[in-house]
This record gives structure tokens, C-alpha cells and sequence, in this order.
């Protein structure tokens, strides 16, 4: 965990909690018309595969640490949930108010919250989750939370059975932009929440499609802070920005049962400390151990290049 008692007099300091792909393993039984179109591939998916690698009992344990290590501010990055069926937007709203308040819990939506068409007309169960500080402003949506300018932007979109790509979208993209413009010249940390990587090592099929586009408004605008899911990894990349470079960070899936092939389940604990131009930030991994409690597992200065 990262002790309040740590902070530095005089300075700003703020811890952010990030988790994702949480894929609630209580997936309620669909029933025959549910289950048209993609949904049919992927509840055999989550019959034959799925179900063995996404635990209820890990995900309490994580959400148990988490809310023990009491951030400042908590950010989901997507998947809350499988199919997206009705039912599940029901559990994913009461998963959502375990984490914190609306006010104190960022989320947006990965392809699996997104899963199908309907899925995406559901998807405003979760809205006071995802809205701006301003009333009526669309995404990404912007919200100001002490130090940091909180950024959410949505890739999730429906696709074709077998895929789990991304799509942000030119005016999302354009927004994104002048939102990183104005945060900076208002000297916020600028974390961008977006579900799928901007650089990846999966697949085609599982890819941001416009990441290049993405990419560029990060090199002309700049951020803090990238943080994603989707991959269920650790990963770490180092964007171009315009005054050095940009950090992206994945987790692992916030319910992957340890003693697979899989990374267990893990979250990260973000210490933001400093002001413009001398901002500091310190992260803690805390990950599910073989017992199935929760422990750190790893630590690192997030801004050193």
C-alpha cells in the first residue's frame, strides 16, 4: 500500500487505484434469444475456457485490498462484465458501487461491456460512473479529481464473432486532444483511461484500429499517464510525447485465479506527488498470491525514463 503519512508537506499528492477486466464470474444463465449472434461463440467460450480462469473468490480478494489500501480516486478500465446481457449490467452497476461513489469511481467501457449492439444501448446503467464534470458533455468525458485531470475514453464498440478490437473515433479523438491541451495549461496531471493498449502485442484481431491516430494525439498533446486493460498483462510502454515520453500501463484481468498460464489477478497503486514540470510518480502492484491472499509484487518510479 502507499501510506498517507508518506506525503510531502507543501506538495500535492494523490493516490489513484487502477484495476481491469474484472469479467464477473456470477454470469447469469442467458436465455435462448440472448443468446443470437456473437453472444452464442462467446457463452461457449466462457463454458469451455473462460469460467475456469475468472474467480468470484479472487476478485473479493482484490477488491478487499484495494478498498483497504483507500485511494483517492479509483479507475476501471473496462470489462466489467462478458456478454453484455441485461442482467449483467444490473451486477456490474452493484460491482461498480463496491469500488467507491460515482464521484469516487472512473470507468470506461471495454469490448466485452460493448459485446453487441444492445449492449451499447444498456450501457447508461453505468453513466454516473462516466460522466464529465459538466452535465452534457459527450466523450471522452473529463473530470477533475485534486491534482488530476481524469480523461475517459471509450474503444469499446460491437464487432464481428472472434474479434475484440477497439475504435476510438475522430471526434472522441479530437475532444481527447483539447482536453489535454487546456489540462495542461491549467497544470493538471493528465491520466488518459481508454480500455484497449494503444501498443500491443496481441493480435490483429484484438487491436486498437485507429492506435495510430491515438498515438499522434498523445506525441502533439501529451499526458502523465496512459493507463489500460483488454491484454490481461503487465505492461509497460513508453509513448512519444512532446516533451519526453508517456507511460502506459496495463493490469492483469482483477479476476484471474492464480496457478495458471494466465497472470493472476493485480491492481496498481499510483502516488502522484509534485506540481507541473516536477511531478512525481510511484507505483505498487499488488497481485493474488498462490493462498489467495493479496500482496505487492512489484514497485516503480512510473516517470523515469
Amino acid at each position: 500500500m502507499i501510506p498517507k503519512s508518506e506525503k510531502q508537506p507543501g506538495m500535492a499528492s494523490f493516490v489513484l487505484a487502477h484495476l481491469s477486466d474484472a469479467h464477473l464470474p456470477s454470469l447469469p444463465r442467458p436465455g435462448w434469444l440472448d443468446l443470437a449472434g456473437k453472444r452464442v461463440t462467446g457463452y461457449i467460450n466462457w463454458r469451455r475456457k473462460r469460467r475456469f480462469i475468472h474467480n468470484q473468490a479472487v476478485l473479493e480478494a482484490i477488491v478487499a485490498d484495494l478498498r483497504a489500501a483507500a485511494p483517492d480516486h479509483v479507475a476501471m478500465t473496462g470489462d466489467v462484465i462478458n456478454l453484455g446481457l441485461r442482467e449483467e449490467f444490473v451486477r456490474g452497476r452493484a460491482f461498480l458501487n463496491m469500488l467507491g461513489s460515482p464521484e469516487a469511481v472512473s470507468v470506461v467501457p471495454g469490448n466485452h461491456d460493448i459485446y453487441v449492439a444492445e449492449a451499447a444501448r444498456l450501457l447508461p446503467a453505468w453513466r454516473r460512473f462516466m460522466e464529465s464534470d459538466e452535465p452534457g458533455i459527450a466523450l471522452p468525458y473529463l473530470r477533475r479529481r485534486g491534482p488530476l485531470a481524469i480523461i475517459g475514453v471509450s474503444s469499446g464498440v460491437p464487432t464481428a464473432p472472434f474479434l475484440a478490437t477497439g475504435w476510438v473515433g475522430g471526434e472522441q479523438l479530437a475532444r481527447l486532444r483539447l482536453h489535454l491541451i487546456e489540462q495542461k495549461q491549467q497544470g493538471a496531471f493528465r491520466v488518459v483511461l481508454i480500455h484497449h493498449p494503444p501498443v500491443s502485442d496481441a493480435g490483429s484481431s484484438k487491436r486498437l484500429l485507429d492506435a495510430s491516430v491515438f498515438l499522434r494525439v498523445i506525441a502533439e498533446a501529451g499526458a502523465e499517464l496512459v493507463l489500460h486493460g483488454h491484454d490481461h498483462i503487465h505492461s509497460l510502454v513508453r509513448l512519444k510525447g512532446p516533451d519526453g515520453t508517456v507511460p502506459a500501463m496495463g493490469v492483469p484481468s482483477a479476476s484471474a485465479a492464480p496457478g495458471g498460464t494466465w497472470t493472476p489477478a493485480a491492481y496498481n497503486l499510483y502516488r502522484i506527488d509534485g506540481g507541473p514540470g516536477a511531478w512525481t510518480c510511484h507505483a505498487i502492484s499488488r497481485g493474488i498470491q498462490a493462498d489467495g491472499t493479496v500482496g505487492e509484487i512489484g514497485r516503480i518510479d512510473v516517470l523515469a525514463e
